[in-house]
């Protein structure tokens, strides 16, 4: 039996719209995959984010050994694409990142999850590798991309 992973990026949208999304699409546990699950946009540091999420009965587990180390953050910033996906492709071969994707695995086996990160593209996001990790497993997977916030008829992020 195939199950299905979500995953959103929050990137240019808020909380209340995030939390629609995840319950139209029936999520019941959140994985945030950020190493640092601090954030500047109001509702997504861990505990204000979990706190809502168990507000609307979604889970919130952080799995911190999936998120993305210091040297890959670097290169995604400078955006250096190219050595931020081999940074996190090596950084998912270690043992802490293999166990973090075992967890996953088990968790979202049992019921409808989606990974959580910063990034509202999936492409350029270090999801994007570990649902390719997972997809290996017979998951099927599904980014969910949530309405940008509008302000004076201009989106903003």
């Amino acid at each position: 039996m195939m199950h299905t992973l979500f995953t959103i990026g929050y990137q240019q949208s808020d909380i209340t719209s995030v939390l629609d999304v995840l319950r139209e699409n029936g999520v019941e546990t959140v994985i945030d995959v950020r190493a640092l699950p601090v954030s500047r946009k109001p509702g997504f540091s861990k505990g204000s984010l979990a706190r809502a999420l168990d507000e609307h009965g979604i889970a919130y587990v952080h799995e911190r050994a999936l998120g993305t180390p210091p040297d890959a953050r670097d290169a995604h910033k400078a955006r250096r694409f190219d050595a931020f996906h081999a940074l996190y492709d090596r950084h998912l071969q270690s043992g802490d990142a293999l166990a973090g994707l075992d967890r996953v695995a088990e968790r979202a086996a049992q019921g409808p999850c989606c990974l959580l990160c910063f990034e509202r593209d999936p492409g350029i996001c270090h999801r994007r590798h570990v649902t390719r990790s997972l997809a290996d497993r017979g998951f099927e997977i599904v980014d969910l991309v949530p309405p940008p916030m509008i302000a004076s008829g201009r989106t903003r992020g």
